[in-house]
């Protein structure tokens, strides 16, 4: 048996998926994080004060998870839903009365939107609370306001899409907001809406920035703000306080 392993072990098919011994020696430890598809996503090395549960008590994690939660339900309800003034609300009602599972699928993609938002600020608030903003992580953290910004976007133009009332009068006053804007306000108001009120024009513009513009934005900075999470040495410690 031993025989069988060691041949199994210095084999070439074994060398080609396992390119480093066991990690009994810094060397090899580090080779374990940054060959590894998973590992290598991580620091090699991290404070252990910074892998407190009480420290970041997992914000950036739940805010990934509800990200990619949304992303799945997302594309289950556009099998459901045309951007039509005339049959977006009645898509919505035959979804939630008439499709199996249809109004737990519309709930989980709503209550996944306002927790995606409540554990962003949460977030945002305890990298600023613990100093993680600070150098040589100040370019993440302005990565992390856009992504605020784009979640808080996302789940704006995720709000017309039913196309009810409340939804209707809601967008109406906020873009009549943005119009106020000194600068370019009337020109951002006449993109969202592509008209001069909410319209079908307005519907596709909404939901063409939700369900692509936005979240490519969203894909591609999250990547960029987890890889340098990772080139900056993992969550900053050097503020944690024992």
């Amino acid at each position: 048996m031993t025989t069988l392993i060691n041949f199994v072990t210095h084999s070439r098919l074994w060398r080609s998926f396992f390119r480093h011994g066991m990690p009994d020696n810094p060397l090899d430890r580090s080779l374990v994080m940054t060959t590894n598809i998973f590992f290598h996503l991580h620091p090699v090395k991290v404070n252990v004060k910074s892998i407190r549960a009480g420290y970041s008590m997992g914000l950036g994690v739940i805010t990934l998870a509800a990200f990619i939660s949304l992303t799945i339900t997302g594309v289950l309800l556009m099998f459901y839903y045309v951007p039509s003034v005339e049959r977006a609300f009645v898509n919505i009602v035959d979804l939630q009365t008439k499709v199996p599972f249809g109004q737990l699928l519309r709930n989980l993609h709503r209550w996944g939107a306002h927790l995606m938002v409540l554990i962003t600020v949460l977030h945002m608030a305890r990298v600023f609370y613990t100093g993680a903003y600070k150098p040589p992580r100040e370019f993440n953290w302005g990565v992390g306001v856009i992504l605020l910004i784009l979640t808080l976007g996302a789940s704006f133009t995720g709000y017309l899409l039913p196309w009810d009332q409340l939804s209707f009068w809601a967008i109406t006053v906020g873009t009549s907001i943005a119009s106020y804007e000194p600068f370019m306000g009337p020109i951002i108001k006449k993109i969202l809406l592509g008209g001069p009120e909410v319209g079908q024009e307005s519907l596709i513009r909404f939901y063409a920035l939700h369900i692509m513009i936005i979240p490519l934005f969203m894909a591609l900075l999250i990547s960029l703000h987890l890889w340098r999470v990772r080139k900056d040495g993992g969550l900053a410690a050097n503020e944690v306080k024992d």
